[in-house]
């Protein structure tokens, strides 16, 4: 082999070395991605409201029109916080869930406050409203609440822990519910009425 065969071969080898090197080098180096950057998708977490809503009755109804009958849906919805706040309220709708939602809005529209003594009610009361009427009487701890279909709703998110109560005269849900908030609204509490007729509770309750 010549000098300059030789030559030209070390030359080659040398620079094969040396695009070796470089390789290596830049495996060694990190690779730089793009610009892109993961965005972790975090839903925010819903507070949780205070207020418990219970449907109560669901029932279709017909309007007479002109051009024949018109469907739509009436739902009763009982709204409370068990603190002693509840709401009754009544809607109507071509669909159920419009419905539900409309009752909901109505129902927090026409919320009352409910004296409650220890966890009972003060004393006894009876609550009317169209043909229907709802007795309720004080019970003593670890009676429950001792009532059934829209008066229990009502009491048990109104927060009344022990109570007696019996529905009389009409068996419509929303009439028990109605007779039952009136009933609620006329409750008051012996400071208020010892303050209104000027004497001490304590010559109040003997």
């Amino acid at each position: 082999m010549s000098e300059e065969n030789l030559n030209e071969t070390v030359e080659v080898t040398e620079a094969t070395e040396e695009v070796v090197e470089v390789v290596a080098e830049q495996a060694e180096k990190p690779q730089r991605k793009g610009k892109k950057r993961k965005i972790e998708a975090t839903e925010p977490e819903k507070p949780v409201s205070e207020w418990e809503e219970r449907v109560v009755q669901i029932s279709r109804v017909t309007k007479v029109v002109k051009g024949g009958k018109k469907l739509s849906f009436r739902a009763i919805v009982i709204v409370g916080n068990k603190k002693g706040q509840v709401g009754v309220g009544c809607a109507k709708a071509a669909e159920v869930i419009v419905a539900i939602q409309k009752a909901i809005a109505d129902g927090r529209k026409n919320l009352i406050t409910v004296p409650i003594f220890k966890t009972t009610i003060p004393h006894p009361i009876t609550g009317r409203s169209g043909a229907g009427s709802v007795m309720l009487r004080p019970a003593s701890e670890g009676t429950g609440v001792i009532a059934g279909g829209a008066v229990r709703s009502v009491l048990e998110l109104a927060g009344i822990e022990n109570i007696l109560s019996k529905s009389l005269g009409s068996k419509s849900p929303l009439n028990a519910a109605n007779a039952t908030m009136e009933a609620l609204k006329s409750l008051r509490m012996f400071n208020d009425v010892a303050k209104r007729r000027g004497i001490a509770l304590k010559d109040m309750l003997n």
